[in-house]
């Protein structure tokens, strides 16, 4: 998993198994880490460089909790812009999964071996 580049995955906590990315995300070539939205930050801290950050909204979330998922959304952006590392903000996977192959095109998914 070291050799892989990274995608942090920033939900509410509530994962059904059908909203999982990480097997989307394994089959892209990406090793996935699931943070809850309070613990964001602090896994940030530890992923030095991800390849992308993608919030993963609740489908029936209510407008306080979406609120809160886009001013995480605009202030990621503004943190990680030097870095270029896209910030993604979907309410389910398939959105997610096309968002990301858009966003990093071509660019390649796997780590060279050293």
């Amino acid at each position: 998993m070291n050799g892989m580049q990274k995608v942090l995955v920033v939900d509410n906590g509530d994962r059904a198994p059908d909203c999982a990315l990480s097997a989307e995300l394994a089959s892209m070539g990406y090793a996935s880490v699931t943070a809850h939205f309070e613990a964001a930050d602090d896994i940030l801290a530890l992923i030095p460089s991800p390849a992308a950050v993608v919030l993963q909204m609740p489908r029936e979330a209510d407008w306080s909790e979406r609120r809160r998922f886009l001013e995480l959304a605009t202030r990621l952006r503004r943190t990680l812009a030097s870095s270029r590392t896209p910030v993604i903000v979907t309410g389910g996977v398939n959105g997610a999964v096309a968002m990301l192959q858009n966003e990093l095109g071509t660019r390649a998914v796997a780590a060279p071996d050293l």
